[in-house]
């Protein structure tokens, strides 16, 4: 359902369990990277080659 202020949509009714399910914490690096197994993962990712030039101020 939708709510709202002077003709535009301005809030959302929706279940509690609706609310939750679209507010729930999402898994950060740190919980990926402590899930178990990971250590058994190879990963070696190039070395980035970063390179400067003099800025071009004409």
């Amino acid at each position: 359902m939708f709510i709202t202020d002077r003709g535009r949509p301005a809030h959302v009714l929706m279940s509690f369990e609706d609310y939750q399910r679209l507010t729930k914490q999402r898994r950060n690096i740190a919980d990926a990277l402590a899930m178990p197994g990971i250590a058994d993962i190879e990963f070696e990712p190039p070395r980035a080659t970063i390179e400067t030039r003099p800025a071009d101020f004409s």
